[in-house]
């Protein structure tokens, strides 16, 4: 008999993200220049990450995700939190 592999995919929410990374709130903030607030905001599904080009290049580095890992992120804090 045959078992049949199921793959549930789990996408991760912006804090997930971020400590998957090894990051805490407050390192995050300051090497990102923003204020620990922001990244409360967006981990809570209130705001999403509005930066530039430039920064959303560091964000990625920094949280050593793919820009769609990062828009699944946003996505399930939102979801998560009705933000």
């Amino acid at each position: 008999m045959e078992m049949a592999c199921v793959l549930k995919t789990i996408f991760m929410d912006m804090k997930e993200l971020r400590e998957k990374a090894g990051l805490g709130a407050e390192e995050a903030a300051f090497r990102l220049g923003v204020a620990h607030s922001t990244i409360r905001n967006w981990e809570s599904g209130k705001t999403e990450p509005s930066l530039g080009v430039t920064k959303i290049s560091e964000l990625l580095l920094l949280y050593k995700c793919s820009f769609e890992e990062l828009k699944q992120a946003v996505r399930e804090s939102k979801t998560k939190f009705g933000g």
